[in-house]
């Protein structure tokens, strides 16, 4: 009998600092999180891949431009969810072009710049714990699974 292979949702999210201060959108009127912090990040599309899709949501949701060359992998999440399972890939950059302005008002209520070592109460958990992997440069992660052994 043959196993059953992943099917993982993949999402790129962009670690996107300056000045010490983070950007973060607050989910709104999404279904998903609504009222909670995250970075500017999305889905990838099929026949897209992370890094496209990292350039794509970058300007989709914040106003901006990223070269591909400019993106760095800077932390891979693999996580069990409910009765899924995703992989994230977490971008860098320190260029871009264009200034950062909420492009997505119905999906995003604010998109602001916080002090990375003092984020908002109200920011999705696994985004947080992967701001803290990116800071101890942890570059791998997974949530959900059970431990060998367990």
């Amino acid at each position: 009998m043959e196993k059953e292979r992943h099917k993982m949702t993949p999402a790129s999210y962009l670690f996107l600092v300056r000045d010490n201060k983070i950007l973060l959108l607050r989910r709104f009127n999404t279904g998903y999180a609504d009222g909670k912090y995250s970075m500017v990040a999305g889905h990838v599309d099929a026949g897209e891949g992370f890094i496209n899709a990292m350039i794509r949501e970058a300007e989709e949701e914040a106003g901006i431009k990223i070269k591909q060359e400019d993106l760095k992998v800077v932390h891979v999440m693999n996580k069990k969810y409910l009765d899924s399972e995703r992989v994230h890939i977490f971008f860098a950059t320190d260029k871009w072009d264009g200034e950062v302005v909420n492009r997505e008002p119905s999906k995003c209520d604010d998109l602001s710049w916080f002090d990375i070592n003092n984020l908002p109460e109200n920011i999705i958990p696994d985004v947080n714990q992967a701001i803290e992997y990116i800071k101890n440069k942890i570059f791998y992660s997974e949530q959900g699974y059970p431990k060998i052994g367990d």
